[in-house]
């Protein structure tokens, strides 16, 4: 079974690289986020041609949102509200073999890394930890997937000393993300198959006139498994190739294949 998830940054307005996407690399399961659709304006006929059949929304007007859309059947589990709001974060749902497999968008957390001077930043380590307190209680085998907007390690970002300062890589998220990797000993796949010290991103921004050239790129985007999840991974690909088609997101998608 191959899992995918995508920053899509407007699911309608990017449809047709979604539709190659799905249609050249033909992942079971496809995670979005960002997808700034309501439920009722979600394009779901336009998977239900490609075979995704299964279809779970929790969508939001122009902001946020996530949805799972998958060939295999799934059962929506819950929606979590770890931004503390009612913002379109989180979806999760169960596989047919029994795991859950958990969808989120994490908060970027504005611009300034203070709390003090910047609620947004705040919003954020705080989300961060109403997950770590849902991860120390969990007890199934899970998949956890989405924009998580941090960037770990120093080879994922493209200037560990210029991003020092920088929200997604300052050392506070790096602390924060780490104590929610720990809450239940989740295996960072993206890093169990491409190890560092290998360079990988997973976003590069707009503002780039060549983002090939300048490659100024930050991996941001995760794939995380419960231990038993991830003893059956298999392989993790990502898909920068998706940088560049028709009018892109500045996000790519990962893919993770398990054998079940």
């Amino acid at each position: 079974m191959k899992i995918a998830s995508w920053n899509i940054n407007s699911v309608r307005a990017r449809l047709d690289i979604v539709e190659r996407f799905l249609t050249e690399m033909a992942p079971d399961i496809l995670c979005l986020q960002e997808t700034k659709a309501e439920n009722g304006s979600f394009p779901v006929k336009a998977f239900h041609e490609l075979g995704y059949d299964h279809v779970i929304l929790n969508g939001q007007k122009m902001h946020h949102g996530v949805a799972i859309v998958s060939k295999v059947p799934v059962t929506e589990e819950r929606r979590e509200d770890w931004q503390a709001n009612g913002e379109a974060r989180h979806i999760g749902v169960r596989l047919p073999n029994g795991w859950r497999l958990d969808n989120v968008y994490i908060p970027a957390g504005g611009d300034i890394p203070d709390r003090e001077q910047n609620p947004k930043f705040g919003q954020k380590l705080d989300f961060i930890g109403r997950m770590t307190d849902w991860s120390s209680t969990l007890e199934e085998p899970t998949i956890l997937v989405g924009d998580f907007n941090i960037a770990p390690f120093e080879t994922d970002v493209w200037g560990h000393k210029q991003l020092l300062d920088v929200v997604s890589h300052t050392p506070i998220e790096v602390e924060t993300l780490s104590r929610l990797r720990e809450a239940h000993d989740w295996v960072d796949l993206g890093r169990h198959f491409i190890p560092e010290p290998e360079r990988l991103y997973t976003w590069w921004s707009y503002r780039a006139a060549d983002w090939r050239a300048s490659d100024k790129g930050r991996r941001l985007d995760h794939m995380w498994a419960s231990p038993a999840v991830a003893a059956k991974a298999i392989g993790h690909q990502i898909h920068k190739d998706c940088r560049d088609w028709g009018k892109p997101s500045d996000h790519i998608p990962i893919v993770t294949e398990f054998a079940m």
